[in-house]
C-alpha cells in the first residue's frame, strides 16, 4: 500500500431475528409490518433487495441545480453487495433462501465479484444467532461462532476472514474465542478500543492466551450522522464525508470506515440505497481515495499498533453490555424515565431454563451419542440450516446405534432442543423499551418449544412462568413476561393437529388423490381416504416426529369444521374440532380462495 493512500470501507450489518413459528418453521403474519406480511418481507423490499439492485438515474438537464430529486431516466443498476462490505446473519439468510432467493443470490454474486476485484470478499461471517457473546457461556459462545462460520462457508464457498459481533458486543474472552477459530479480524466502534491513533487503520488486540485479532475501527461520527442524521438525504455531503483528505497529501495510510445497519439504506431513510450509490460514484472521482473492503485492507496492512479493548463494550450501550440484562438507562424513548426493570428477571428466567435444557441434553446425549454431546452440537452447525434428509443422516451417524430409529429421532429432538435454547438469547428481546413486544414474544415461543422438546413441560413450565412474573416495568398491574408467555407464546392448539386438519380440508376442497403427499409448513403430510374418512400421516422435517390422524370434513369455507381423532380409528369421545382460522396461515388463505363466498373477516383470526 502506498504511504499516502486513503481507503474507504462501507460496511452493512444485515440481520433479522428468527421470526419463524418454532413448531411450523414459517413466519406468521406480523400486523405491525403493514403493508407487508411480516418484517422480514418489509425490510427485504425496502432495503436488502434494493441494495442488490441499486438504481442510478441521470439528472434532468432542465431541472434546477438545487433539485437533487430530478430524474431524467434510469442510467444503470448496481449490485452494491459487490462494492460494500457486509455481514448477513444466518437467521436472515435461512429466510432469504426460500422467500427472497434473488436477494441471497445478489449477496453471493456480489461477494464473488469483490473477491475477483480485490482478492478478498466483501462478506464476513457472524455468529449463527444474534446473541450478546460476552453474556454467553464459553461453550455457547464457541458454538455460536462455529455454527456461524460453517454457515458462511456453505453459502459463500470460502472460509470467512472476518466476523461481525452482534451489537459489536465484545469482551476479551469473546475476542479470544473468535481468534481461536482462525478468524483474522472484526469491526468495532472507535470508543471500544484504547490506544489507536485515530487513523482508522487496522490495529492489533492481543489476549492473555497470546492469540491476536485485528480490529478495524469504524468512524463513529460518520456512522451516527448516516444512521440518525440527515446525511443520506444529501449524496454530495455524504461523498464529502467519505473523502476527508481530498485536499491533503497524506504521509501515512488512512481509512474511513462506515459501519451501520443495512436497514439504514431504505427502511430508516427512504432511497438510502440510491443516495449511497451516488455518493460512491462521486468518491470514485477522487484519486487519493480508494474503495475497498475490510478483508483486503487487513491483508495489505500488517496491523502492529497494539490496543486494549474496553471490556465489555458494545456499539449500542453506554454501560458495557448492561442493556441486555439490566435497567441501565439505555432505551429508545428518552422522554420517559427508565422502566426496563424487566430485563434482569427475563434474562434470569431464560438462563435458568437454558441451564436445565443443557443439563438434560448432556445427560441424555452422553448415552445416546458416539461422541461428546457438545462436540456433536458443534458439528450440527454443518446441517442446522437444512431440513429433512440431511438432519436424519446427521443424527443417524451421531448415535451409537444407527439402526435404532427411536435413538435417531430422540437425537434429532435433542439437537433441535439445543437450537431452540440458543435462540432464547436473541439480543433484540432486551433492546427495546417494553416487555410486551414482538421480540420478547418470539424468544418466549422458543422457550415453549424448549419445554416441549425436553419432555418435561408439565414439571418445568409452572416454575418458568413464576420466574417470568417478576419481569415487569415495576408499575402496578403492568404486563409481565409471564403474561406474554401464557397469552402469546404457548400454543393454544397442538400444531400437528392444526396441520392434519388443514391437510384434510385442502384435500377435500381440491379433490386430493388417494395416498397423495404434500408439504404443509415444516411437515411432510401423506393423505388418503376410505369410506368418506380422511387419514393423515405427518412427519416433522426437523425432528422426524410422526403422528397419524383420522377425521371428517364438514361444511365448507369459513364455517367448515374438521373433526379429528388421533390414530386411524374414529372415537366419538376423542374427537377434536378444528376450524379454518386455526389452520396454518397459508392453508387458511388457500381455503378462502377455493370457497365460493370468501369471508375476509376470517383473516382476523389468522
Amino acid at each position: 500500500m502506498s504511504g499516502g493512500q486513503h481507503s474507504l470501507i462501507v460496511h452493512q450489518h444485515l440481520y433479522q431475528p428468527p421470526r419463524e413459528d418454532p413448531w411450523l418453521e414459517v413466519v406468521p403474519v406480523e400486523p405491525s409490518a403493514v403493508p407487508d406480511h411480516d418484517w422480514n418481507t418489509r425490510i427485504n423490499r425496502e432495503c436488502y433487495a434494493r441494495l442488490g439492485h441499486a438504481e442510478a438515474y441521470r439528472k434532468d438537464s432542465h431541472a434546477s441545480a438545487n433539485d437533487s430529486d430530478a430524474r431524467a431516466g434510469l442510467a444503470r443498476v448496481v449490485n452494491l453487495y459487490a462494492w460494500c462490505s457486509f455481514d448477513a446473519g444466518a437467521t436472515l439468510c435461512e429466510w432469504l433462501d426460500s422467500e427472497a432467493p434473488d436477494t441471497m443470490r445478489a449477496m453471493i454474486e456480489g461477494d464473488a465479484a469483490s473477491v475477483k476485484r480485490w482478492g478478498h470478499g466483501n462478506a464476513i461471517a457472524a455468529p449463527y444467532h444474534h446473541v450478546i457473546l460476552p453474556l454467553a457461556s464459553p461453550r455457547e459462545r464457541r458454538t455460536e461462532i462455529r455454527w456461524g462460520l460453517r454457515d458462511f462457508r456453505r453459502r459463500f464457498g470460502r472460509d470467512a476472514e472476518g466476523i461481525w459481533l452482534p451489537e459489536c458486543a465484545a469482551d476479551n474472552d469473546t475476542l479470544d474465542a473468535v481468534a481461536a477459530e482462525g478468524v483474522r479480524f472484526t469491526i468495532l466502534a472507535p470508543y471500544q478500543v484504547h490506544g489507536h491513533d485515530g487513523s482508522g487503520m487496522p490495529v492489533l488486540w492481543r489476549g492473555a492466551s497470546g492469540r491476536t485479532l485485528t480490529i478495524v475501527p469504524y468512524d463513529g461520527s460518520l456512522a451516527g450522522d448516516v444512521a440518525f442524521g440527515g446525511l443520506l438525504g444529501n449524496p454530495g455531503a455524504l461523498a464529502h464525508r467519505f473523502t476527508p483528505y481530498r485536499d491533503e497529501q497524506l504521509a501515512t495510510p488512512r481509512c474511513t470506515t462506515l459501519a451501520t445497519d443495512g436497514e439504514t439504506f431504505g427502511h430508516h431513510h427512504k432511497n438510502g440505497d440510491a443516495a449511497l450509490l451516488e455518493a460512491l460514484s462521486l468518491v470514485s472521482r477522487h484519486s487519493n481515495t480508494t474503495l475497498t473492503n475490510a478483508a483486503a485492507l487487513v491483508a495489505s496492512h500488517d496491523a502492529r499498533q497494539e490496543v486494549q479493548l474496553v471490556s465489555p463494550s458494545a456499539w449500542s450501550c453506554a454501560h458495557g453490555v448492561e442493556r441486555w440484562r439490566s435497567n441501565c438507562g439505555c432505551r429508545l424513548d428518552g422522554s420517559k424515565p427508565p422502566q426496563q426493570q424487566w430485563r434482569g428477571p427475563l434474562r434470569d428466567a431464560l438462563d435458568t431454563l437454558a441451564h436445565r435444557m443443557h443439563t438434560l441434553y448432556e445427560h441424555e446425549g452422553a448415552s445416546l451419542f458416539r461422541d461428546d454431546p457438545w462436540s456433536v452440537r458443534d458439528a450440527y452447525g454443518d446441517v442446522v440450516g437444512h431440513e429433512g434428509v440431511p438432519l436424519e443422516q446427521f443424527a443417524r451417524t451421531a448415535v451409537r446405534d444407527s439402526t435404532n430409529d427411536a435413538q435417531v429421532q430422540r437425537a434429532r429432538e435433542l439437537l433441535e432442543l439445543q437450537r431452540a435454547t440458543l435462540r432464547l438469547f436473541t439480543s433484540c428481546a432486551w433492546f427495546f423499551d417494553e416487555v410486551d413486544r414482538i421480540e420478547v414474544r418470539q424468544v418466549l415461543r422458543y422457550a415453549a418449544r424448549c419445554l416441549e422438546l425436553s419432555g418435561q413441560a408439565a414439571r418445568l413450565t409452572p416454575e418458568f412462568v413464576q420466574a417470568l412474573s417478576a419481569a415487569t416495568n415495576g408499575e402496578p398491574g403492568a404486563v409481565s413476561a409471564a403474561d406474554v408467555f401464557v397469552r402469546d407464546a404457548l400454543p393454544h392448539r397442538e400444531p400437528t393437529l392444526r396441520v392434519a386438519a388443514a391437510a384434510m380440508s385442502m384435500a377435500q376442497a381440491l379433490g386430493g388423490a388417494a395416498d397423495s403427499v404434500r408439504r404443509i409448513a415444516t411437515f411432510d403430510v401423506r393423505i388418503s381416504s376410505r369410506g368418506g374418512v380422511w387419514f393423515v400421516h405427518t412427519t416433522h422435517r426437523r425432528t422426524g416426529a410422526t403422528d397419524t390422524f383420522s377425521g371428517r370434513v364438514e361444511g365448507r369455507g369459513p364455517a367448515q369444521v374438521v373433526r379429528l381423532n388421533r390414530g386411524e380409528r374414529e372415537h366419538a369421545h376423542a374427537t377434536e374440532d378444528v376450524r379454518p382460522y386455526e389452520f396454518p396461515e397459508a392453508e387458511a388463505r388457500a381455503l378462502l380462495r377455493t370457497s365460493e363466498d370468501e369471508d375476509v373477516a376470517l383473516l382476523a383470526h389468522i
